[in-house]
């Protein structure tokens, strides 16, 4: 009852423009690609890295490329190459991983907060309650929760007639635009999608804005000046990269069901950006702002040159 492919538009309204979108996109893209992978590597080469904070970033810096190169390559194909077409599932297949790995970059995010917390309330401890294992077991669960969540988006997508509806407006397969082309009942689409969206989304708001809040109370109760403002700038980096994947990430999940009276155009810019921004400002935003990555970055960049 499916169709055998879909056509993805790109950005509705802008057609004759996706030419030229295409190339920040592009640059954006290996900014990314280049940065996440330099992160991994340095990690994975300097055993002083070996710590909960930088084992979380690597995994952040991995789950970054995923999510990227699930979606781009395909976008610029479509852009560039007039690639409009994509096989039924393969759009399941893309609409997985980039489900599966937004869950996962939140989940991620929620423990490097649970990891601040640690670090600045609980200092002593930290060792103790973040060890290696516990970050690769945290890892492992957010891994588990995106696939055991997303799974059923695509089963349910398989069940689904089309009624030859096989025009998809927007740039990459996304679960609401393509349950948008389902000629049968989607309710259950639509409800499972909003239960997955407030579990995964507001579990993790939720134990962030606690950890961030008690990391304030503590902060302000410091006497020194100077161990305020490390603190504080510590936690700086984390709240950018927490603010550039939430954001866009609510706008295109509201802007689905309620935005009705917003741009096409403007909403699927939106949420390419969503998948786009956060990858590449992570590695720019923690190895600039994390001391130990930055003196390996300038120390690997010496060596070359040599």
């Amino acid at each position: 009852s499916h169709p055998p492919y879909f056509l993805l538009v790109g950005i509705p309204g802008l057609e004759e423009e996706q030419f030229w979108i295409a190339f920040p996109f592009c640059i954006m893209y290996a900014i990314a690609v280049l940065g996440n992978i330099t992160l991994l590597l340095i990690i994975k080469a300097e055993p002083s890295l070996h710590e909960p904070m930088y084992l979380f970033l690597a995994m952040l810096a991995f789950t970054d490329l995923v999510l990227s190169t699930s979606m781009l390559p395909k976008m610029l194909a479509i852009f560039w190459l007039g690639s409009w077409e994509i096989g039924f599932l393969a759009c399941l297949a893309q609409l997985f991983f980039i489900h599966t790995f937004s869950s996962v970059e939140s989940g991620v995010l929620m423990a490097m907060a649970l990891d601040r917390y640690i670090a600045i309330c609980r200092p002593l401890q930290h060792s103790s309650i973040l060890s290696v294992q516990v970050v690769v077991a945290l890892g492992s669960l957010v891994l588990v929760r995106g696939v055991l969540l997303v799974s059923p988006f695509c089963f349910l997508l398989c069940r689904m007639p089309f009624c030859q509806h096989h025009v998809i407006s927007h740039s990459y397969c996304e679960h609401m635009a393509v349950v948008k082309l389902a000629c049968g009942d989607t309710k259950v689409n639509v409800i499972y999608g909003l239960f997955v969206a407030f579990v995964v989304t507001g579990f993790d708001i939720i134990l962030i804005s606690l950890s961030y809040t008690m990391i304030l109370r503590v902060v302000m109760r410091l006497s020194s000046t100077e161990a305020r403002l490390k603190a504080f700038s510590t936690c700086a980096s984390h709240v950018c990269v927490i603010l550039a994947f939430y954001v866009p990430g609510l706008f295109t999940f509201l802007t689905h069901r309620f935005g009705q009276s917003i741009p096409p155009h403007i909403h699927i810019m939106v949420a390419n950006l969503y998948l786009l921004v956060p990858p590449m400002l992570n590695p720019i935003v923690y190895g600039v702002r994390t001391k130990k990555l930055w003196d390996r970055v300038v120390l690997l960049f010496q060596q070359k040159g040599t």
